[in-house]
């Protein structure tokens, strides 16, 4: 098991971790990990490990089995040694642009209000795909609706019900094709805004920025069409 300490703490750039397991790839398990894995859309983070005597570039970074996190080298190396102490770094404007795209696609679920089927993340730009048969007639007023939550600078914060809330409350799932991920109990959810001034609350395990200022300006690109009932919509972080 690792413990994912971006969950806590999706600021945290560097920490200590010890050498747990490796895998028949090559891959690097952690006691603990700063680096995000790939998931919900979002890509698995990047950057560095450190260690007395060495050093490995972390291209990417998965999950394993069970509660594992596998960090992924750049290329074949010598791997530290199960056991030994090692630095991580992550690559953080690569991380902190996820982080604001990331933020920034829930506003655009609340900008429309439609089912999601489906959606990634880069540094520069997400999209989501709607359960939906027109496209938005106006990008503009869109983009305006999402910049105006952004010059809210609203909090974003995490919260955890449990599985029979969830339960309860099925319409605070957007996404049709993901449900969020059960067996432990507890689900987490992201809250934007607070109390009646809340503008979203739906469950996700990714990492997101403190407040929507931190998001920047933003512009819708293309919309496409990908089936009847679904169109893609393209956000861009504009700045």
């Amino acid at each position: 098991m690792t413990t994912p300490l971006f969950r806590e703490d999706a600021y945290a750039r560097d920490a200590d971790g010890v050498v747990q397991a490796h895998t028949p790839e090559g891959g690097i398990i952690l006691d603990q990990s700063v680096f995000y894995p790939t998931g919900g859309g979002q890509p698995g983070d990047s950057g560095t490990l450190r260690w007395d005597g060495g050093a490995l570039t972390i291209a990417t970074t998965v999950k394993g089995e069970g509660e594992g996190i596998v960090l992924v080298p750049s290329e074949p190396r010598a791997l530290p040694p199960v056991g030994a102490r090692v630095t991580q770094s992550l690559d953080w404007d690569r991380r902190y642009a996820h982080m604001r795209v990331h933020t920034a696609l829930h506003l655009l679920s609340v900008a429309l209000p439609f089912g999601v089927t489906g959606g990634s993340i880069s540094a520069g730009r997400g999209r989501l795909d709607f359960d939906m048969a027109d496209a938005p007639e106006d990008k503009d007023a869109l983009a305006a609706v999402l910049n105006d939550h952004v010059a809210a600078d609203a909090r974003v914060s995490a919260e955890w019900i449990t599985e029979a809330e969830l339960d309860a409350n099925p319409d605070i799932v957007k996404t049709l094709s993901v449900k969020p991920p059960r067996g432990a109990g507890k689900i987490r959810l992201i809250r934007i805004g607070g109390g009646p001034a809340t503008i979203d609350l739906q469950p996700c395990g990714g990492t997101h920025v403190a407040r929507t200022g931190e998001i920047g300006a933003l512009r819708i690109g293309k919309i496409e069409k990908k089936g009847r009932m679904n169109r893609r919509v393209y956000l861009h972080l504009d700045g």
